[in-house]
C-alpha cells in the first residue's frame, strides 16, 4: 500500500509543478545550473501524439529543487515517467470532454505568482531567475494548473465509485497489525457565538460616497472601472485582476450580489450600490454566457471603531456570565444572540473546511479560537476576544465553548471509524489508479529513446 500511495505522491508532486527553465542535456545537468540558450533539445519519449522534450525533465527537477520536494530516486528517471503518465490522463480526460474551469485555473495561478514573487523578491527579479517575462510565466502557469485540475478530475472520476461499507471497513481493521495503524492526534470540537460591531451610519454614508464618486468618474470617462478596482477594491484576490470574477453561476455569488449583477446588460454601466454580508459593492458587467457571468466589482468594508468593539465585548462578557451561571445553554445563547449565519443552525458547532466533520486538529482551528480553546477543559466557556471571519474577510466579537476534547490515540474502529474508512478509501483509490495506469500503457503508442531505457521504472511495461 505505501508503494501505490507513494507513486499517486509522486504524480500529484509533479502536477503541482509548473515548468520555466531551459534545458541541459542529461550529462551536463548540475544542481542549481543555468543552461545555455544554444543547447539543442530534443524529443526523449513519445506518448500517443504528445513528445516529452529532454528541457521539460529539466524544468520539473530544478522546479523541484527550488520548492524543496524530494523526488524518490534518480530524476532523470521518474521525472519522464511521471510526465508520461500525466499524458495518459490528459488524453483520456479528453476523450471523456473533461475540461477545467477557467476562473478557478487563473485564481489559483495568480496566487502561485504571488508567491514566487513574494519568495523571491520582485517581479523583476523573479523574470530575471526564470528568463521570461511575468506574461510568459504566467501562461506557462495557466497551463499546468489547467492540466493538474483535469487530472485531478480525472482521477476523482476513476475513483467515484469507490464506498466502502461498513463491513469492508471493519474486515480492512482487522486486518491491519496495531503497528500499522496511525497515531490520530489531538482533537477538539468547538461552538461559537460570534456578533458583529455594529456600523455607524457616518461610517457608512462615507462607503457609499466614495462608490458614488467611483460610479460617476467611471461614467464621465475619467477613469477605468478596473484600474478603480485595482487600486482601491478591499476584495484583495480580484482587485489583482482589476476586481474581475472570472465567469461564475448564479448559485456561486451571494443572493444580494447575483440579483444585482445578472440584471445588468450593458458592459459601459456600473450598478447601483449593492450591501452583501461583506461590505458594500459596485458591479460592471463584463460579458454573459448563457447562465453564467463574468464581471467586476469594486468592494469597501466600513471601519469599526474601538469604542464599538469594546461596547460589543462587553455585551459578550453579559452573556458568558449566563452561560457559566447555568442560566441559559450554549445552543440557546446561540439561538438568540449569535449573527454567525453558518453555525447558528448547529448550536454553533463549527465546521471543519478540510474534511466536513465537526472534529478539529489544533492548527486546522482559526488561530484566535486555538489560542482561548488551548487551556480549556470540556465544558468551558472562553472570555469574549476579537477574531478574522475568513468567510467574510472583517473582524467579529466572539465567545467559544470546548464541546469534546479527545487526546492523541491509535486509531481504534469505535472512535475513529471516518479515519479507518478514509484509509480504506486511499488504499482502493491507489490500487484503482495503478491498475488503470497499467491497462493504459497497453492501448497507447509509446517509444522512449535508447538513451532513457536503463531505469527501473515503476511500470515496467512502457515499451511493448
Amino acid at each position: 500500500m505505501q508503494n501505490m500511495r507513494d507513486r499517486i505522491y509522486r504524480l500529484s508532486l509533479l502536477g503541482a509543478m509548473w515548468t520555466g527553465m531551459v534545458c541541459v542535456a542529461p550529462q551536463e545537468m548540475m544542481v542549481g545550473a543555468v543552461a545555455q540558450d544554444n543547447i539543442i533539445d530534443e524529443v526523449i519519449w513519445v506518448v500517443g501524439d504528445e513528445a516529452i522534450l529532454r528541457s521539460e525533465v529539466e524544468e520539473e527537477r530544478l522546479r523541484a529543487q527550488y520548492e524543496g520536494q524530494p523526488i524518490a530516486g534518480d530524476p532523470y528517471c521518474v521525472i519522464p515517467e511521471q510526465l508520461a503518465i500525466q499524458k495518459l490522463f490528459l488524453h483520456q480526460a479528453e476523450l471523456d470532454s473533461i475540461e477545467a474551469n477557467e476562473s478557478s485555473v487563473s485564481h489559483q495561478v495568480d496566487m502561485r505568482m504571488n508567491y514566487y514573487i513574494s519568495q523571491i523578491g520582485s517581479k523583476e527579479k523573479m523574470e530575471e531567475y526564470f528568463r521570461k517575462t511575468s506574461s510568459e510565466i504566467r501562461e506557462e502557469m495557466m497551463t499546468m494548473v489547467r492540466n493538474q485540475m483535469i487530472i485531478q478530475q480525472m482521477q476523482s472520476k476513476l475513483t467515484e465509485k469507490i464506498h466502502p461499507t461498513p463491513a469492508e471497513v471493519r474486515r480492512y481493521y482487522n486486518s491491519l497489525s496495531q503497528d500499522s495503524l496511525p497515531m490520530v492526534p489531538a482533537q477538539v470540537e468547538v461552538q461559537v457565538l460570534s456578533i458583529e460591531p455594529p456600523v455607524p451610519v457616518e461610517e457608512t454614508e462615507r462607503i457609499k460616497g466614495q462608490l458614488r464618486e467611483f460610479t460617476e468618474r467611471v461614467m464621465s470617462g475619467q477613469a477605468d472601472f478596473s484600474m478603480l478596482a485595482r487600486l482601491y477594491s478591499e476584495d484583495t484576490e480580484s482587485a489583482k485582476r482589476g476586481g474581475e470574477l472570472g465567469f461564475v453561476g448564479r448559485g456561486q455569488l451571494v443572493p444580494e450580489f447575483a440579483d444585482v449583477a445578472f440584471n445588468l446588460s450593458d458592459p459601459k454601466r456600473v450598478s447601483r450600490i449593492v450591501q452583501t454580508e461583506y461590505g458594500y459593492h459596485i458591479i460592471q458587467l463584463i460579458e454573459k454566457k448563457g447562465e453564467r457571468i463574468n464581471c467586476r466589482h469594486i468592494l469597501l468594508k466600513p471601519r469599526v471603531s474601538y469604542e464599538d468593539k469594546q461596547n460589543t465585548i462587553a455585551r459578550l462578557d453579559s452573556i458568558r456570565t449566563l452561560l457559566v451561571e447555568g442560566k441559559m445553554p450554549f445552543e440557546a445563547a446561540v439561538a438568540r444572540f449569535s449573527e454567525d449565519k453558518s453555525t447558528v443552525m448547529s448550536g454553533g458547532l463549527m465546521t471543519n473546511a478540510n474534511t466536513g466533520a465537526s472534529k478539529f486538529e489544533y492548527q486546522d482551528l482559526p488561530p484566535e479560537v486555538a489560542k482561548q480553546i488551548y487551556a480549556m477543559q470540556e465544558g468551558d466557556v472562553s472570555q469574549p476576544f476579537v477574531m478574522m471571519d475568513r468567510t467574510k474577510n472583517k473582524e467579529v466579537c466572539a465567545i467559544v465553548r470546548l464541546k469534546t476534547k479527545r487526546d492523541a490515540h491509535k486509531a481504534n474502529l469505535t472512535d475513529d471509524f471516518q479515519v479507518i474508512r478514509s484509509m480504506l478509501e486511499q488504499k482502493l483509490g491507489a490500487e484503482t489508479i495503478d491498475q488503470w495506469i497499467r491497462n493504459k500503457q497497453k492501448e497507447v503508442y509509446v517509444v522512449i529513446d535508447p538513451a532513457w531505457r536503463g531505469c527501473d521504472f515503476q511500470y515496467p511495461n512502457w515499451v511493448h
